[in-house]
């Protein structure tokens, strides 16, 4: 029988009533279900939060059948069950006032379908209140609430400050309900992409227990390494085959594609599920879970902040720093965090600190193409002309090199021109880590920072970029700091750059090469 991957279904009933696979996280869930009143968990998009929640429903409304040879099977005893009020946000587009109080308004009438309605509540927050009551009284159960992407209203309208504060009143309100009903709940979980601090309805609800950096549930979403084998062993071979390959080579190809995620110091490195699910079903490696967003908002928010791309993984941060955003405005890293895009990569254990990067060439490829028609009038690849900057820079022809960055780097765009010295150098590191070689950005030396090195087989380029000043005081600078120092017994060839760009010129402007 063929392997059937869940891809796009997040019903956990679906699921196992018709034979999808299923990386049984029933044991986490137990625990989880078990543990705190009132949960929230942050987790990029499609990384399994929707079915997470979904399972939740089916534990807490006592679906035994349903967990038959899972973990849970063996856990839960009393297979009790309760009422669930289960409100998901993912579904609608946020771009009118009424959007958000359509959608609430409608999740109400189902519920009161069930357990009824009091004509005098008038308000939201005063029937959700109500149902909750109702709802313990008709059961005698206490009520388990779940939410899925509770902020997608407020992430929808970034940018949109009036409309956002009318969001962000009404759920304010709403989600109140929960902490003034405290005593007729039995569990609660909220989720999200990202726990939005200062713009957000947390001030409301803060007797929340955060378990995003709990490391009992670093897993308990996206599929680990041990799962894998076990799981698809016969979409493994099936893939090995079409491709040519070894079930060895499949596994290692998938790992550096779509593996990498860490949600705590020290947890198991967590797949992409999306991603790794669609590669098996197509037999195919791609760019599968970035192909299903743009985030337009932060390149916006990188132009915004005149950030360095080739600084993202230049800087340590805390957990509060990376658990909650505060502002759109300031530090755009925490969010590209929790949006997926970074994951931890390295831990200071001294100030309980964590560097970030890519997860792995999948997301760096995916973003880092996305960047360029930011930074350059590109596009799409076939307008980078690549096998030709490729041949370029695999022949030491330098010149040629440059004159096709000056020539697509030509007529930058109006209104960024007070921000060239970010822009420029942000284009250059796009276009190279796309071209597949080392590179780079602000290399520092003890005396100072290279503005840009990369490395090919033979050759080794080392650039200076000067704003309004001369390609030649750029040369110059190179030499006279020695940032060539570093490379002295490296047998590659060296090429010294020394290159303006000017408002005159909106772009790069003139370039000196010497040879090292």
């Amino acid at each position: 029988m063929a392997q059937k991957y869940p891809i796009g279904i997040q019903t956990f009933t679906t699921i196992r009533l018709e034979g999808y696979d299923y990386a049984d996280k029933t044991d986490l869930i137990y625990e989880l279900a078990h543990g705190a009143k009132f949960n929230f968990l942050s987790r990029p998009r499609r990384f399994g939060k929707s079915l997470l929640v979904s399972t939740l429903e089916a534990y807490f409304r006592g679906k035994k059948e349903l967990f038959k040879g899972l973990f849970m099977e063996k856990l839960e005893k009393e297979w009790l069950s309760y009422p669930v009020l289960h409100l998901d946000l993912s579904g609608a587009a946020y771009i009118r006032p009424e959007a958000l109080e359509n959608l609430l308004h409608v999740s109400l009438c189902e519920w009161e379908k069930i357990y009824g309605p009091n004509s005098a509540e008038k308000t939201l927050e005063s029937r959700f209140k109500g149902l909750i009551k109702r709802a313990n009284e008709k059961t005698g159960q206490k009520v388990v609430i779940l939410i899925d992407e509770y902020g997608k209203p407020i992430l929808d309208t970034i940018g949109n400050e009036s409309l956002q504060n009318v969001y962000r009143a009404m759920l304010h309100g709403f989600y109140g309900c929960l902490k003034s009903s405290e005593g007729l709940i039995k569990f609660a979980l909220l989720t999200g992409v990202t726990k939005i601090g200062k713009l957000s309805v947390f001030s409301a609800l803060n007797n929340l227990f955060d378990i995003t950096f709990d490391a009992r549930y670093s897993t308990i979403c996206g599929i680990c390494e041990e799962e894998i084998r076990p799981l698809f062993a016969e979409g493994l071979k099936e893939m090995a085959e079409a491709n040519n390959t070894t079930v060895d080579d499949i596994c290692a190809k998938l790992k550096e594609r779509y593996d990498g995620y860490h949600f705590k110091n020290g947890s198991a490195d967590v797949y992409n599920p999306f991603s790794l699910l669609t590669a098996l079903y197509r037999k195919e490696i791609s760019d599968y879970w970035f192909a299903t967003g743009t985030p337009t908002y932060l390149v916006e928010l990188f132009r915004a902040n005149h950030y360095q791309i080739g600084q993202i993984d230049a800087k340590f941060y805390s957990e509060a720093e990376l658990s909650e955003i505060n502002s759109f405005d300031s530090d755009v890293i925490p969010l590209l965090y929790q949006s997926g895009y970074l994951t931890l990569k390295e831990y200071d254990g001294r100030f309980n600190n964590y560097k970030l990067g890519f997860p792995n060439k999948e997301v760096e490829h995916g973003l880092l193409n996305f960047f360029v028609p930011f930074y350059s009038r590109a596009r799409g690849a076939s307008e980078f002309d690549v096998p030709n900057f490729i041949e370029d820079i695999r022949r030491g022809d330098a010149t040629t090199f440059m004159e096709r960055i000056a020539a697509l780097m030509a007529d930058t765009p109006y209104g960024i021109e007070s921000d060239l010295e970010v822009h420029v150098p942000n284009f250059c590191y796009l276009l190279f880590k796309l071209l597949g070689y080392y590179v780079e950005a602000e290399y520092r030396t003890n005396v100072g920072r290279i503005d840009l090195i990369f490395k090919t087989k033979g050759y080794i380029y080392i650039m200076e970029f000067k704003n309004g000043r001369s390609a030649k005081e750029a040369l110059k600078q190179i030499k006279a700091r020695g940032y060539d120092a570093p490379f002295k017994s490296d047998p590659r060839k060296k090429f010294l750059i020394g290159a303006n760009f000017s408002l005159k010129a909106r772009g790069l402007g003139k370039f000196i090469i010497e040879e090292g």
